[in-house]
């Protein structure tokens, strides 16, 4: 397998690639789960029926973008021996929906999918994977269709089960989202293409994942409401925090209580991707983690997050990229069978959603999309500090007059925080080096206002530096 460099990556699939998906370099292996040592039972997966081609599908899908590699070295070839294992794991415990794109794992992961699945028959999986045509050479009529065509040749099947239009809506902030689409699958005549491709029975599922611009995702609800197209299925991010507060967290979002009712009322059933909104859902504030185990002490932070996602009738698969066995052991142990969340569990989601709000932590998933930044900040690092002191309980407040006791504590935050910064990043990448280029926010999949985050924190850095207590 010929291994490609970034810039080789970038050059292929185009910068907008990073912009349009979370998940387009998330082959490193983030923890998504809290790791289980319980075996789940081969015979109790939960599926769910597609009502289009009665497709009896795991509710647990293995998204195949955070693949395992032979070291950490970023430029180690991935693992395809454990590959095969974890795919062979999956398909003995039920699991048989499997998403790639030709966009995973710096282009790598269509091949390395369709090596560990062609060694099982063809009847015991559904493949999915996307026209990921972000480039203007992938954009071209010709340039689409040899994308579609060696999706085939490297997952080595004859046909797409469920084949996706990919990150529709998550164009970069000054790009237009519909003029975008229509580059990407209406001036080139792809759409219709791939629609001619489901006639001869190469795509048996044709449907698109959403990103970002709400309007781009009623437009196209509204083609399928006409007949012009028809959407066999939607891939949506859908979690416990962002089905309510998406759009308050980030007024780009769109909650996914919207999302999933608009699905839900034409019947088309819904996959879903970010259960674990980028692994945030697994590691949330330890006081909060602490008021989830109270409530149900034998299962994950995370279990609560996939029991969640998986819960809506409307639901097809739930995906999680499981870069380590021990991940995809206890999400399988989640599903097999799913306990559905009841009313009152439901409530309790609501409010933890809430209290995550209220944390103000900076929604960074982590994806370095934002890097390398020209001047050298690390970006995520800095957000990773950032949000690990509110977890942590040392984030200083310097705003409120304290009693001699908050003093006390004042001293102790501040001090981990600025101890801390100083460990995670260091100086010369901080954030008073940002010089406010904005070259970063275009490329984040979370449309945070990277410049307006850096220019606040390294603000909130001065004063607890200019405070004459000694650390």
């Amino acid at each position: 397998m010929k291994q490609i460099s970034r810039r080789q990556f970038l050059k292929i699939f185009g910068g907008g690639a990073a912009a349009s998906s979370t998940l387009l370099a998330a082959c490193k292996g983030k923890e998504e789960t809290s790791p289980s040592t319980v075996e789940p039972p081969k015979d109790k997966m939960t599926f769910r029926v597609n009502p289009n081609t009665q497709d009896k599908v795991s509710l647990l899908g293995y998204g195949m973008m955070r693949l395992p590699k032979e070291s950490d070295e970023d430029d180690a070839p991935y693992d395809q021996e454990m590959i095969n294992r974890q795919v062979d794991y999956a398909i003995e415990h039920g699991v048989n929906y499997f998403d790639t794109s030709p966009a995973y794992c710096m282009g790598q992961s269509e091949h390395c999918t369709g090596i560990a699945l062609h060694r099982h028959p063809r009847d015991k999986y559904f493949i999915a994977t996307k026209l990921s045509n972000f480039s203007p050479e992938t954009q071209t009529r010709q340039g689409s269709i040899e994308m579609f065509e060696n999706s085939l040749k490297e997952l080595q099947v004859d046909y797409i089960d469920y084949l996706l239009l990919h990150a529709i809506g998550g164009e970069q902030r000054d790009m237009d989202s519909e003029e975008t689409f229509n580059a990407r699958f209406m001036d080139n005549g792809i759409l219709d293409w791939l629609v001619e491709q489901k006639k001869k029975g190469r795509i048996r599922n044709l449907g698109f994942s959403y990103h970002g611009d709400i309007e781009i995702f009623d437009m196209l609800l509204q083609w399928h409401d006409e007949g012009k197209y028809h959407w066999d299925f939607v891939q949506i991010e859908l979690n416990y925090l962002d089905w309510e507060w998406a759009n308050e967290i980030n007024d780009s979002n769109t909650d996914a209580s919207y999302l999933y009712a608009e699905l839900e009322k034409r019947g088309i059933p819904a996959v879903i991707m970010e259960p674990l909104l980028g692994g945030r859902l697994a590691n949330v504030p330890d006081p909060i983690v602490a008021k989830m185990k109270k409530k149900r002490p034998e299962n994950s932070v995370a279990s609560w997050a996939f029991r969640y996602a998986g819960t809506p009738k409307g639901v097809l698969t739930v995906l999680s990229g499981m870069t380590y066995m021990e991940h995809l052991r206890e999400n399988i142990g989640t599903y097999a069978p799913l306990e559905p969340i009841t009313k009152e569990e439901n409530d309790f989601l609501m409010e933890i959603a809430e209290d995550i709000y209220n944390l103000k932590t900076i929604p960074c998933n982590e994806c370095n999309y934002c890097m390398p930044c020209p001047y050298g900040i690390n970006i995520p690092a800095i957000f990773v500090h950032y949000n690990k002191c509110i977890k942590e309980g040392n984030l200083p407040n310097v705003e409120d007059e304290k009693t001699t006791d908050e003093q006390k504590e004042y001293r102790r935050q501040r001090r981990a925080f600025l101890i801390g910064y100083d460990r995670s990043v260091p100086r010369l990448r901080q954030a008073s080096h940002c010089i406010q280029c904005g070259q970063c926010s275009p490329h984040c999949p979370q449309r945070i206002d990277i410049p307006r985050e850096m220019r606040r924190i390294d603000e909130y850095v001065e004063v607890l530096k200019r405070d004459t207590d000694v650390l």
